[in-house]
C-alpha cells in the first residue's frame, strides 16, 4: 500500500492531478465504446452559401474550399432541406419538416399548435416550438446514456436580449414565448440568432431543463475539449451571424461572408481536431443551412427574395406546407418566392480519423442524411424524415462511396 503520509509531496502532486480533470477518472467508460467506431461527433452549421461559390475555384475561403477536403472527405452533393433558415435546424436534430413559420425564421417564437402526427413521426400544425412529444436528438442521447452539448458564439452577451443558457428569446425579462423575437437582427456586441439555435424550439428540452443545462456559450468549448471525458458525445456549434457567413457586413465592423467563416474556422477546427476526444473516436461535420438566395427590387417598394428550392434524396415537403411555386411576405415589403421547398445544393466537409482524407463524394446528401448517420452511429432509432425509406447516410451502405480506415462499423442503410 502506498504510505501517503511518507510521500506528502507525491501526495499533493496526485490530489492536484485528480482534482484537475475529476470527470475524465469517473466518466471515461462512458465515452466511447473503444470498438473502432465513432464515438464523438462534431457538427459546425454555416450560413446561407452555395456551392459553386463556396467549393469553386475563387472561393473567399480557401481554408473551407481546398485546406479542409483534402485532410477528409468532400460531400459535392449536400442539399439543404429549406429555406430559409430555421427549418434546415430544426431538421438537422429532430428530422421535422417545415411549417410556414419555420420556413420564415419565426420572427414571432410562438408554440407549435399540433393537431395530429404523421405515420412517419411529422408534426401537423403551425408554430414554431415543438410540444414534448416530438422527440429530438438530444432526447434520444440522453435516452441511450450519451452526452450532448450546443455551443452557441455571443449567447448570452445581451442579457436583456436572450437566455445566457439555452438562449431562448427574450422580452422584458422574461421569455418571449409567443412574442417577437428581436435576436433576429444582429447588434455589435451580441450577433447571436435564436433562429440558428434549434434546440431552444422544443418543449421537450425546454421543459425538462436540459436545453438549460446543455446549451452553453461557445466559449466553453475549449475547456471542454481538454479532456475526453468533458466532451460531449455531440458537440453542435454555432458561430454567430458574422461569423458564420450569414452577414456580410459584421455589425461589429469584422468581415463577414464566406471570408469571415473561414477565419473562424481556421481558430475553431484545429482547436477540435488536437482534442483528445477527437483523436480518439470523432468526427466534424461541417455543412450548410441552405444555398444563397437572389434578391432584387420587385416594384411598389418591395424586395424579393427567390430560390429554386432544389432537393435531393427523395425528400418530402411534410405536411404543413402548402404547393409551389410558393410566394409569402413575411415582413413588409419583403417577398420570399421559391419555385419547390428544398435548401439548394450546398456541399459539406467530414473530417475523422477513421476517414481516408481527399475523398471525394458525388452520391447525393440532405440534413436528413446527416440526422440519420449520427443516429446510427450512436445505435439510434430514427426521427422523422431521417427514418425515410431508401435515405442515404453517409457511411456503412451499399451505395456509399466514402471509404473508411476500418470495416463497416458506422451503421446500418435500414433497420433490422
Amino acid at each position: 500500500m502506498f504510505d501517503f503520509a511518507k510521500w506528502p509531496l507525491a501526495t499533493a502532486m496526485l490530489i492536484g492531478t485528480l482534482a484537475a480533470a475529476p470527470s475524465a477518472m469517473a466518466r471515461d467508460g462512458d465515452h466511447g465504446d473503444r470498438d473502432g467506431r465513432i464515438g464523438h461527433v462534431f457538427v459546425i452549421v454555416l450560413e446561407n452559401e452555395g456551392f459553386d461559390v463556396t467549393f469553386g475555384p475563387n472561393s473567399p475561403a480557401p481554408f473551407l474550399s481546398k485546406t479542409l477536403p483534402s485532410q477528409g472527405v468532400m460531400l459535392n452533393n449536400y442539399f439543404g432541406t429549406g429555406h430559409v433558415s430555421l427549418d434546415n435546424y430544426i431538421a438537422m436534430i429532430s428530422g421535422q419538416a417545415a411549417t410556414p413559420q419555420t420556413r420564415n425564421d419565426c420572427g414571432v417564437y410562438q408554440d407549435f399548435a399540433l393537431t395530429g402526427i404523421t405515420l412517419d413521426g411529422q408534426a401537423i400544425g403551425t408554430g414554431c416550438v415543438y410540444p414534448a412529444v416530438i422527440r429530438t436528438l438530444p432526447d434520444q442521447l440522453k435516452a441511450a446514456g450519451k452526452t450532448w452539448r450546443g455551443y452557441m458564439e455571443d449567447m448570452g452577451n445581451d442579457p436583456a436580449r436572450e437566455q445566457a443558457t439555452c438562449g431562448q428569446p427574450l422580452a422584458l425579462g422574461k421569455v418571449a414565448l409567443n412574442q417577437g423575437d428581436d435576436t433576429q437582427a444582429a447588434e455589435a456586441a451580441d450577433q447571436y440568432a435564436a433562429r440558428h439555435n434549434p434546440f431552444v424550439y422544443f418543449h421537450s428540452l425546454i421543459d425538462s431543463g436540459a436545453c438549460a443545462n446543455n446549451v452553453v456559450n461557445f466559449n466553453r468549448l475549449a475547456q471542454d475539449l481538454a479532456y475526453e471525458s468533458t466532451t460531449p458525445n455531440f458537440a453542435f456549434i454555432t458561430p454567430n451571424l458574422c461569423h458564420d457567413g450569414h452577414d456580410a457586413k459584421c455589425k461589429n465592423g469584422e468581415t463577414g461572408g464566406l471570408a469571415g467563416a473561414d477565419a473562424f474556422l481556421q481558430k475553431t477546427v484545429p482547436m477540435i481536431l488536437n482534442s483528445p476526444a477527437y483523436k480518439e473516436d470523432g468526427l466534424l461535420i461541417i455543412n450548410f443551412d441552405e444555398a444563397s438566395l437572389d434578391a432584387a427590387p420587385g416594384g411598389k417598394g418591395n424586395f424579393v427574395i427567390s430560390a429554386a428550392g432544389e432537393t435531393c434524396c427523395g425528400q418530402q415537403p411534410g405536411p404543413n406546407i402548402g404547393p409551389f411555386p410558393q410566394t409569402t411576405t413575411p415582413f413588409p415589403n419583403v417577398i420570399f418566392s421559391f419555385q419547390s421547398f428544398g435548401g439548394d445544393r450546398t456541399g459539406a466537409v467530414l473530417l475523422s480519423p477513421f476517414l481516408k482524407p481527399g475523398i471525394v463524394s458525388n452520391v447525393p446528401y440532405n440534413h436528413y442524411s446527416m440526422l440519420k448517420t449520427v443516429e446510427d452511429i450512436f445505435r439510434l432509432d430514427h426521427l422523422g424524415y431521417a427514418g425515410q425509406p431508401g435515405l442515404q447516410g453517409f457511411f456503412g451502405c451499399a451505395n456509399s462511396d466514402i471509404p473508411t480506415r476500418a470495416d463497416d462499423q458506422f451503421g446500418r442503410c435500414e433497420r433490422d
